[in-house]
């Protein structure tokens, strides 16, 4: 056949070529056609398939997020339920707490009316019991007062006498019997007078002496010094205390660091290193700069400057007094009494003082006024030096100025200004007369502890402001104001309002280190006569 097919073509081979092509395209449309068909039909197939396995996949996903959140939504409602039910829960007990504390403030409310009943009740019974006393009493004044009548009508009918000639011969018999027992009376409170006289003022001078030696040692040996801010109280101290360690080892003075508020304390009996020490404090503290090199420089260059300051003082006390021919270490030490007190008054104005009043004294009784005005400036050389050496001032003032130069009389004077040694010249008692003088006059004395006074004064200035306040006294060094009110204005139960309002006001106004107690004193006195 395939060859039949071949014979054929060889004797087809002079047909066209294009006809060939034509007849190709002709036999191979339909077989075209239904390959593309069955191609796309599996394309179209796998498409579908494809899509539905992608809405599954959707479908499936879409469930699980749905069933996820519906758990989460459960979650959260179980969670703000809880919330809610404790809420609730805290609520009810707030509630049953409140019922309790209004329960038990009914019961005590019952109580205190019961108890109010039963007092009205006891007073209502005290009022009808003196009522009934006092209807008593007067029935028996009247009845007392017709037997006295009775009583004196009989004994004027016995004594054959009238009234007023009785009561004549009653007043003179009363009369004498009053004029001796008052003399008694006065003779016996003369002589407890005297007593109690003389008792007080001996209490009032060893309160005196007591009160006012405290005042001068506390103003001789310690000196406050100013800070800006309690903060400054931690520098002054440092770390580990090495600030003030510093400041005491270069000074020589003890520095006292408490709870007062605004200040720090220099103690030093040497007024000299005090002086030093406080003026070192105030240009540190103004410096700001506060550490043991800078604290040793600022303490040398201070030490320095009061060195010059007690020679500049020496000189210009002995130029105001106009003597000559004083040693430089009389001067020297002269110049340091600037920094001494004694019996709170300055020992170099005292000194210039004393040198005037002997000069006018010694004037007027002949003597040389000169001799006496250095004598007078001199006599209290030793207190510049008594703090290094053993023994008095007189002593050792007298040594030191025979040591550098003076002669009697001013020797004597020195020695003897408080009667230590024998006088051998008149100008030792006018010396003692003028120092005397100077150390009495008004205005000598100065007043010390101002802001402690001050602080005691506005203590008791609050507690005098309050209403009904009768008296106020700050007492226990102002750790305690005790406030007397008046009982007729003020109730037991205001006394205490009374007292909080104090205690707020100094809280809130006054600057105090510790506490101060408020004690409110409220006295009822009841005072009758018996006739």
């Amino acid at each position: 056949m395939v060859h039949a097919w071949i014979a054929q073509s060889d004797s087809t081979s002079a047909l066209p070529t294009w006809l060939w092509i034509l007849i190709g395209i002709v036999a191979g449309a339909p077989l075209g056609a239904f390959v593309l068909r069955m191609l796309v039909g599996m394309t179209i197939g796998a498409a579908k398939t494809e899509a539905k396995n992608i809405v599954e996949t959707a479908e499936l996903r879409a469930k699980s997020e749905k069933q996820e959140r519906e758990l989460e939504l459960e979650k959260e409602l179980r969670a703000r339920r809880d919330e809610l039910e404790k809420e609730i829960d805290e609520g009810r007990k707030e509630v049953r707490e409140s019922e309790r504390r209004l329960d038990k403030r009914e019961a005590q409310f019952d109580k205190r009316e019961a108890s109010l009943e039963r007092e009205q009740t006891k007073i209502d019974e005290t009022r009808s019991k003196l009522d009934s006393r006092q209807t008593k009493l007067d029935n028996s004044e009247k009845e007392i007062e017709e037997t006295l009548v009775q009583q004196r009508d009989k004994l004027l009918s016995i004594s054959g006498m009238n009234a007023d000639e009785a009561k004549s011969l009653v007043l003179e018999r009363i009369e004498d019997e009053c004029r001796l027992d008052a003399a008694k009376i006065i003779r016996k409170v003369g002589e407890e007078t005297e007593a109690e006289a003389h008792e007080k003022a001996t209490e009032i001078l060893v309160h005196a002496v007591q009160r006012y030696a405290t005042e001068v040692t506390a103003d001789s040996t310690v000196r406050s010094v100013q800070i800006p801010s309690d903060d400054m109280k931690g520098r002054i101290i440092g770390r580990e205390g090495r600030n003030i360690r510093a400041i005491e080892k270069a000074t020589g003075v003890d520095i006292i660091v408490d709870d007062t508020p605004g200040v720090i304390v220099v103690s030093c009996f040497d007024k000299i290193r005090q002086a030093i020490a406080v003026k070192s404090l105030n240009k540190l503290i103004k410096d700001g700069r506060m550490h043991p090199t800078r604290i040793e420089e600022v303490v040398e260059k201070v030490r320095s400057e009061i060195g010059l300051e007690v020679i500049k003082a020496g000189k210009e006390a002995a130029i105001e007094v106009n003597l000559q021919g004083l040693h430089p270490k009389i001067s020297e030490a002269m110049g340091k009494l600037h920094f001494r007190t004694s019996f709170g008054q300055n020992v170099l104005r005292h000194s210039i003082e004393v040198a005037y009043f002997s000069q006018i004294i010694a004037d007027q009784l002949g003597l040389d006024g000169k001799i006496a005005r250095r004598a007078g400036f001199l006599h209290d050389i030793g207190k510049a030096m008594d703090h290094e050496q053993e023994g008095g001032h007189p002593a050792i003032g007298m040594a030191f100025a025979k040591q550098h130069g003076e002669k009697e009389p001013i020797l004597n004077v020195i020695g003897g200004h408080h009667a230590d040694i024998p006088s051998t010249t008149f100008y030792t008692p006018i010396i003692m007369a003028a120092d005397a003088i100077s150390s009495a006059r008004p205005g000598a004395r100065r007043e010390s502890m101002e802001r402690y006074i001050q602080r005691l004064n506005d203590l008791q200035d609050i507690a005098l402001a309050e209403n009904g306040v009768n008296e106020a006294y700050a007492i226990q060094a102002g750790r305690e104001v005790r406030v007397m009110v008046d009982a007729k204005r003020i109730t037991d139960d205001e006394a205490y309002l009374v007292a909080d309002r104090i205690a707020k006001r100094v809280s809130a106004e006054m600057t105090f280190p510790g506490e101060i107690r408020v004690t409110v004193l409220r006295e009822t006195r009841a005072i009758e006569i018996a006739r």
